[in-house]
């Protein structure tokens, strides 16, 4: 049984990883109505892949240790860090923020349910 709530752990890092650039990729393509690559420059998107992906392994960490503390600090350093960007393309930058956030939260959410049910 531990062997399966381990690998229901790291598999719930594998898929939030993996899925949550494409998600992200997807929404604020809709909600610019058009490619959203065309407005942002690759040095700006490619930076936001990386503090992506740092903060999905972040906000899943936290919210299995119960740390939900530790995802505001995020939130918030995250958007003192960037603020200055967030002014350039708040689009990008503000709504990328809130939605990786919230998928992160739901997926660890979920996960971490699962991990109680098995």
């Amino acid at each position: 049984m531990e062997l399966l709530k381990i690998l229901l752990v790291i598999g719930g890092y594998l898929f939030l990883v993996l899925t949550s650039g494409i998600i992200l990729n997807f929404i604020l393509n809709r909600i610019s109505h058009g490619k959203l690559s065309e407005t942002v420059s690759v040095k700006d998107r490619d930076t936001g892949f990386v503090i992506g992906k740092c903060e999905n392994i972040l906000i899943m960490t936290f919210m299995f240790l119960d740390a939900y503390v530790a995802l505001a600090i995020i939130f918030a350093a995250k958007t003192i860090v960037r603020s200055e960007d967030m002014h350039k393309n708040s689009l990008f930058f503000l709504a990328g923020t809130m939605i990786n956030v919230t998928y992160s939260i739901m997926v660890s959410a979920f996960i971490k349910l699962f991990l109680t049910v098995v």
